[in-house]
């Protein structure tokens, strides 16, 4: 999952005067639940895929472990696609089918896909763009690495603005997920629109909750992450984001009745990440433990000298990382970043789960018996016999709700391997819980 490398680039952040003051709690509710749920008939589907990097020639053999390369070296590569975030002056170009690079803080790099109405025409964009970027990188000895997890080399950041730098002294005052989240770990996303109304957003927002841990366990594939704390895990990526900051990445969905309403309680009570200030080498810091709740009450004004604008809020939405965040659209942000072209699977996923209400009702109802187990899903991934049920549940049902040939195929193809409790055939996941799994079996 990506910590918003986008965010620290984005507009209002190099003019930090505030915007309007927001005159009340409830006007700051429900500004949240206008921008984070619009709603609107449910056509639109895209994509984010994330990918460690590392300088090494293309005759490197597989497994090797370059260094991270230097945000100059991926300027370099990606010449007038780079973003501002590692090159200030850049146009920072979309790619030829419409996508968008972001670099996250450790060398990671992200494809944001432009939103298409159905997920065949998706994949197939987004992936031209995958090949156009490797033959970007690949002027420069830069190559993509498959995996959602570090296993070689320790986190280390490589992008040096004053958001990372908050972020980083944030969650090391937690413990060593923070840093591992920010540097060693890779994602695909996948992002949906909220729905038309009140009660298809409630019921998109809750299928995407329930079926999340099932999904998590049937994707699972980063065993192995340098610098973690002892354990055996199924996804060392979904670990770190469970434990870098609970306050900000477990919020209480079971406790809503109405997600928009909910949220927008619970993104006010979050504490205050940092607070932006103006100058590129200022530090960003925020008195330990506020919420913006508190810094829009008054109760900071002493240690902040001013109430928050909307810039203030719009920022501090940026510093949420629940499982499914809602932006406007729902990012769905809990699965890892796929081998090869299977980053398309999860897409295809997605898509037939929520292509008709009937559907979304059959999926969450298959889910609902494991719904909740985030931490059982990323330690034992498809050796819970439970999780793995669900999960070959839900993929037979988005086999049967496919729109394509090919998508059929693909999740037919998963159904099989979750069913034999197989992680995806990824370079860096070793077989894991090796016993567990046999047992299972």
């Amino acid at each position: 999952m990506t910590c918003d490398s986008a965010a620290s680039a984005r507009p209002g952040t190099a003019d930090l005067a505030p915007a309007e003051e927001l005159p009340s709690r409830a006007a700051a509710e429900a500004y949240i639940g206008g921008v984070c749920f619009k709603q609107g008939p449910p056509t639109l589907i895209g994509a984010e895929l994330e990918w460690l990097t590392a300088e090494m020639p293309k005759s490197a053999p597989t497994g090797a472990a370059g260094p991270r390369p230097a945000p100059t070296a991926l300027a370099a590569a990606l010449g007038p696609y780079a973003p501002r975030s590692i090159a200030p002056h850049s146009p920072a170009l979309p790619l030829p089918a419409g996508s968008r690079v972001t670099v996250e803080p450790g060398g990671q790099i992200e494809l944001s896909s432009a939103p298409f109405e159905d997920a065949d025409d998706l994949c197939e964009r987004l992936g031209a763009d995958v090949d156009f970027l490797d033959r970007l990188l690949e002027s420069r000895s830069i190559r993509r690495l498959s995996g959602a997890a570090d296993p070689k080399r320790r986190p280390h950041r490589v992008l040096c603005s004053p958001r990372y730098r908050a972020m980083e002294r944030v969650f090391d005052g937690i413990g060593p997920f923070g840093k591992l989240m920010m540097c060693s770990t890779a994602a695909t996303q996948v992002s949906v629109d909220a729905g038309g109304d009140a009660r298809e957003v409630a019921a998109r927002w809750r299928a995407l909750y329930t079926i999340g841990p099932a999904l998590v366990a049937a994707f699972a594939c980063s065993p192995t992450l340098r610098g973690a704390p002892a354990g055996d895990w199924a996804s060392q990526r979904m670990r770190a984001w469970l434990r870098l900051d609970r306050t900000r990445t477990q919020p209480p969905v079971c406790d809503w009745t109405d997600p928009v309403s909910g949220y927008s309680r619970w993104a006010l009570d979050v504490p205050l990440l940092c607070v932006r200030r103006p100058g590129a080498d200022a530090e960003w810091t925020a008195p330990s433990g506020a919420t913006f709740g508190e810094w829009l009450s008054g109760a900071l004004d002493e240690d902040l000298g001013r109430r928050p604008g909307i810039d203030d809020l719009d920022y501090h939405l940026t510093t949420l990382f629940p499982p499914v965040r809602p932006v406007g659209h729902l990012e769905i942000r809990y699965l890892d970043a796929q081998p090869g072209p299977d980053w398309r699977v999860p897409v295809w996923t997605i898509e037939a789960l929520l292509s008709a209400p009937r559907v979304i009702e059959e999926a969450t109802a298959v889910a609902t018996p494991v719904a909740g187990r985030w931490r059982d899903a990323a330690r034992d991934g498809l050796a819970d016999p439970g999780l793995r049920g669900a999960a070959v549940e839900l993929l037979a049902l988005a086999e049967a709700h496919a729109r394509t040939p090919d998508a059929a195929r693909d999740l037919a193809r998963t159904v099989r391997r979750c069913r034999d409790a197989r992680t995806p055939d990824c370079a860096v996941a070793t077989a894991h819980r090796t016993a567990a799994v046999r047992a299972a079996r």
